[in-house]
C-alpha cells in the first residue's frame, strides 16, 4: 500500500451546502464578523454574504469587547444584517486583519484519523513499533487500531500558540530563516463565547460563538531537539505569520458541520480536501477537556488539528518563495498567501534544533 493508495480510506467528501455566495464564501443568510481596515481605519466589522460591510465601531472597540458581551452581540449583529441597510464599504476593498487582535490559541494535534496514522506508519519517531519486516499496509492498520483506541479511551491533546503569529487572510507568508521543511495545515477553529470550569461535552457548545478558518503552518523539521529530553518543542510553529486567520468568524448557528470539508491548493493543486467528520474528538469534547486544565476566555481560539496532505504526504513539497496557497473551508470564506522570503538584515544564533547528537 502506497501513500497514495492510503488515501482511499478517506471518508466521503462532505455535502455542501446550497447558496455559497461568489463574493464571500459565506452562504446566503448568514454574515462574519471580523477586524478590517479601510481609508486608513481599523474596525470590527460585519460582513454579509453578498460583500457588504458595516462598521461596528459604534457600538464595539474591537472583535475582543464583541465577543465578551456574545449574547448581547448576536442579537444585535443579527439586527443589523436582517435590515442591510446598505455599505459604502465592500469586502473586496477593505483588507483583513486576524479576526481578533491577541486571542489565546488552543491548538489540537493528532486529531484527525488517517492523519495520525500516516504519521505514525511514515514519521521517524514511531518506526520502533513496526515488526520487523512489516509491510507499510499492515503497520498503518496497527496505527489506525491504536488511534480508534484513543478514540474510544483516551482524551484530547491541545498545545498553546501565540497570537504573535496570526496574520491576516491575505497576508504574505514571510519563510524564517531557520528551518528547511516549512509545511502547511489548513484547520478548522472554534471560537470561544464564554468561560467554564469543568464543562460537561454535552454542555460545551454552549461555551461556541462561532468557527474561524486558521492555517497551522510551521517548520516541521523543528519540533524535536536531542538537547531537551522531554519531547516535542512547539516554538516553531509560531514564527511571525505562521497563523493565516479569518477572513471571518462565523457565528455558529450558520455552520452545519456535516457539510464542512477543508481544502487547500498550493499553485492551483490540491493538497488538503478531507471533511472535518474525520475528528478523532469533537470541538465540544476538545472544550471540555480545556475546561479541566486552563481558564478558557471569550475571544480564544480553538484549532481543532489538520487533516491529511500536508507536505510529507506529497513526496516532501515544502513551501517555497513564490509559492501561493489558496484555502477554503465550507462557510468560513477564502484566504490567499502568497510565500516570499523573510528580509532581515540579521542571522541566526542558534540555528536549527540539535536532532541528534555528534557521535
Amino acid at each position: 500500500m502506497s501513500k497514495t493508495t492510503l488515501h482511499d480510506l478517506k471518508p466521503k467528501p462532505a455535502p455542501q451546502p446550497e447558496g455559497i455566495h461568489e463574493a464571500t464564501g459565506l452562504i446566503k443568510g448568514s454574515f462574519g464578523i471580523g477586524t478590517y481596515r479601510a481609508h486608513g481605519k481599523v474596525f470590527a466589522g460585519l460582513v454579509q454574504a453578498d460583500g457588504g460591510v458595516y462598521d461596528l465601531s459604534a457600538h464595539y472597540a474591537d472583535t475582543l469587547a464583541l465577543f465578551e458581551d456574545w449574547d448581547r452581540a448576536l442579537d444585535l449583529l443579527a439586527d443589523i444584517s436582517a435590515k442591510d441597510a446598505g455599505s459604502d464599504l465592500r469586502f473586496a476593498d477593505v483588507e483583513c486583519l486576524p479576526p481578533v487582535s491577541r486571542p489565546n490559541m488552543l491548538c489540537a494535534g493528532s486529531n484527525y484519523r488517517q492523519h495520525v496514522a500516516e504519521m505514525m506508519t511514515y514519521n521517524k519517531f514511531n518506526q520502533d513499533k513496526r515488526l520487523p519486516g512489516e509491510s507499510d499496509e499492515s503497520f498503518f492498520l496497527r496505527n489506525l487500531e491504536e488511534v480508534d483506541r484513543r478514540a474510544r479511551e483516551g482524551m484530547p491533546f491541545f498545545w498553546t500558540g501565540l497570537h504573535s503569529s496570526l496574520c491576516g487572510a491575505n497576508d504574505e507568508i514571510p519563510l524564517p530563516l531557520v528551518g528547511e521543511h516549512p509545511d502547511w495545515e489548513l484547520e478548522f477553529a472554534a471560537v470561544v463565547a464564554r468561560t467554564g470550569r469543568y464543562i460537561r461535552p454535552e454542555d460545551a457548545g454552549d461555551l461556541i460563538a462561532g468557527y474561524v478558518m486558521v492555517n497551522d503552518l510551521g517548520t516541521v523539521d523543528e519540533f524535536r531537539r536531542a538537547d531537551v529530553r522531554w519531547g516535542h518543542d512547539w516554538i516553531s510553529k509560531h514564527q511571525p505569520n505562521f497563523k493565516p486567520a479569518g477572513p471571518f468568524i462565523v457565528p455558529k448557528q450558520f455552520v452545519d458541520r456535516s457539510k464542512v470539508q477543508i481544502r487547500m491548493k498550493l499553485n492551483g493543486e490540491i493538497m488538503q480536501d478531507w471533511p472535518i467528520s474525520d475528528m478523532i474528538f469533537e470541538p465540544e469534547q476538545i472544550l471540555s477537556y480545556a475546561s479541566e486544565r486552563i481558564r478558557l476566555m471569550p475571544g480564544d481560539f480553538l484549532l481543532t488539528g489538520s487533516p491529511p496532505g500536508n507536505g510529507a504526504m506529497h513526496n516532501n513539497r515544502w513551501m517555497r518563495p513564490g509559492d501561493v496557497l489558496e484555502s477554503e473551508i465550507t462557510y468560513l470564506g477564502r484566504q490567499t498567501n502568497k510565500v516570499v522570503a523573510e528580509e532581515t538584515q540579521g542571522k541566526p544564533t542558534y540555528g536549527p534544533f540539535i536532532t541528534e547528537w555528534a557521535a
